[in-house]
C-alpha cells in the first residue's frame, strides 16, 4: 500500500471512528455516563476494518469514493441490527421528515422488508397504490424489470419513488393466488388526510386514522367535536378504525389514547437505562363521556396504531374488534448527524400498560373477525309465508299500520334498511362493529 492510500486510509478510518462515536453521543446526550462515553474502542476489530478497507480500495475492479465505502460502512452496521434500524442519507432523511408532515411523493405505500423481498405493510388511504388494489401482506418481488432480491429496502424505495405522474409496474405475490399479479401504479404526490369522520347512524360515529402525525391529535379532536355537533352534543358509540394504520409518531398515538382515558398509564417505554426509559400517562378527560368504542385492526395496524388499540383495551375503555395485528413494539430515534444525514436507531421496546409485549405477537382482538365479503342471496322467487299472507286473516287495527301496508312499507324504514344493507355489502367489519355498538346501547337502556 503506497504512502498516499494509506493517508486515505487513516483520513477516512478517523472519519468513520467520528461517526460511530457521533451515535453514542447522539443518542445518549443527555445521560452524562453512559455506556457509550465510558465503552472502549475495540482496537483488533478496528484493524480489521482498516484491512478490508485498504483491500477493496486497492483490489476491487472498480475505482470506488472514500464517501461511497464509507457510507456503505454504516449502512451494514445499521442493517445487522434488526428491520428498522437504518441510516439515512440527506435524501432519505428529508423524505420521513416529509412523511411524519403528512405530504411526500410516490405510490402510498408503507413497506418493509421480508425473506429478501419488499414487503407491505399497508397501503394508505386515498393513494395510488390503495386505488390500484394493493393489499397489506404483499410482497413485491420486481419494480418495472428490476428484481428485487439483493435490494436493500431503500434501494427499492428509491425505485418507487419518483416524479409525479410516471409509471411503475409492481410484480407481486400475494397469498391466495396461483401466479403473480401485475399492478401498474401511476405516482403521485402524497397527501395524508390522517383522520377522517362520520355519521354511521344516528349517534353512531365513526373516525378512521390512517396514520400517526404531527397533527392527528388536534385533528382527531376536532373530528370528535364534530360529530358531538352532529349528533345533539352526545355520541352513543363510536368506532375507530385503525385497519392497514402502519404507525407514526408515538406522541401522536399517546394523544389520541389521551383522548378517551381519563387517567392512568398509556405505553412504557423500556431502553437499556434510564435515558430510554419513560411512562406515558393520559393526562386529559374522556372526549365521548364514556361513550361506548369498537376498535377496528389488522394485519396492516401496526406500531403507532398496536399503542392506542393495547391502551383502550387494557384499561377495557374499548372492545377490539377484527385479526391479529402486525406486532411491531419497538421504538425508533432518529438522530440527526453532522453533514445532514441521520440515524434511524431501535432504542426501546414498548409496552402495553398491564406490562405486555406484544413484538412479534400482536394485539389479539377480543373479537375475532376475519376479512370476508357479504354478497346478497339471489332471489328465488319465493318468499316465507307470514300471517299477513293467509287468507282472511284479521287487520292489524293501526291505522298507519295499515297505511304502512298499503304502501308496501311494513312500517320500516327503507331507506335505512338498504344503508345498511350496502355497509355490510361494502364494509363487513365496519357493519359489525357498529351492531356491537347499538347492541351495547340497547343493553344499557335495559339496565
Amino acid at each position: 500500500m503506497n504512502s498516499m492510500t494509506r493517508n486515505t486510509l487513516i483520513l477516512s478510518l478517523g472519519l468513520l471512528l467520528g461517526v460511530m462515536l457521533a451515535v453514542g453521543q447522539g443518542v445518549l446526550a443527555e445521560k452524562e455516563n453512559s455506556a457509550y462515553s465510558t465503552q472502549s474502542i475495540p482496537l483488533e476489530d478496528i484493524r480489521s476494518l482498516s484491512e478490508v478497507f485498504g483491500k477493496v480500495k486497492q483490489n476491487y475492479v472498480e475505482e470506488i469514493e472514500d464517501k461511497v465505502l464509507l457510507e456503505n460502512a454504516i449502512r451494514g452496521l445499521l442493517s445487522g441490527l434488526d428491520p428498522h434500524s437504518a441510516y439515512l442519507d440527506k435524501e432519505a432523511f428529508t423524505t420521513l421528515r416529509e412523511g411524519t408532515s403528512g405530504e411526500f411523493g410516490g405510490l402510498g405505500i408503507v413497506v418493509g422488508m421480508k425473506d429478501g423481498f419488499v414487503n407491505v405493510i399497508s397501503p394508505i388511504d386515498d393513494t395510488p397504490a390503495e386505488r390500484a388494489g394493493v393489499k397489506s401482506g404483499d410482497l413485491i418481488i420486481r419494480l418495472d424489470d428490476q428484481n428485487v432480491k439483493g435490494m436493500t429496502l431503500e434501494d427499492a424505495v428509491n425505485v418507487m419513488r419518483g416524479k409525479p405522474k410516471t409509471d411503475i409496474l409492481l410484480t407481486i405475490v400475494r397469498e391466495g393466488e396461483d401466479k403473480p399479479l401485475k399492478i401498474k401504479i401511476t405516482r403521485a404526490v402524497i397527501k395524508i388526510q390522517s383522520v377522517r369522520s362520520k355519521t354511521l347512524a344516528k349517534g353512531f360515529g365513526y373516525i378512521r386514522v390512517s396514520a400517526f402525525q404531527e397533527r392527528t391529535g388536534a385533528d382527531l379532536r376536532k373530528a370528535i367535536s364534530k360529530l358531538k355537533k352532529a349528533n345533539n352534543k352526545k355520541l352513543k358509540g363510536l368506532v375507530l378504525d385503525l385497519r392497514n394504520n402502519p404507525g407514526g409518531l408515538l406522541g401522536a398515538a399517546v394523544e389520541v389514547s389521551d383522548a378517551f382515558l381519563e387517567g392512568g398509564i398509556v405505553v412504557s417505554i423500556k431502553g437499556r437505562d434510564a435515558s430510554n426509559t419513560t411512562t406515558y400517562s393520559a393526562k386529559g378527560m374522556d372526549l365521548i363521556n364514556e361513550a361506548p368504542i369498537v376498535v377496528l385492526i389488522n394485519g396492516g395496524s401496526a406500531s403507532a396504531s398496536e399503542i392506542v388499540a393495547g391502551a383502550l383495551q387494557d384499561h377495557k375503555r374499548a372492545i377490539i374488534m377484527g385479526t391479529q395485528s402486525f406486532g411491531k413494539a419497538s421504538v425508533q430515534t432518529v438522530v440527526p448527524l453532522g453533514n445532514g444525514s441521520a440515524l434511524k436507531l431501535t432504542t426501546a421496546r414498548y409496552y402495553t400498560p398491564l406490562g405486555t409485549s406484544i413484538q412479534a405477537k400482536g394485539i389479539t382482538p377480543d373479537i375475532m373477525l376475519d376479512d370476508v365479503k357479504v354478497t346478497k342471496r339471489e332471489d328465488n322467487g319465493f318468499e316465507p309465508t307470514k300471517e299477513k299472507d293467509l287468507s282472511r286473516h284479521l287487520k292489524n287495527g293501526d291505522a298507519d299500520e295499515d297505511e304502512d301496508e298499503e304502501n308496501g312499507n311494513n312500517g320500516k324504514d327503507s331507506k335505512e334498511l338498504n344503508e345498511k344493507l350496502v355497509l355490510a355489502k361494502e364494509d363487513y367489519a365496519l357493519y359489525e362493529a357498529l351492531n356491537l355498538l347499538k347492541g351495547i346501547s340497547l343493553l344499557k337502556q335495559l339496565q
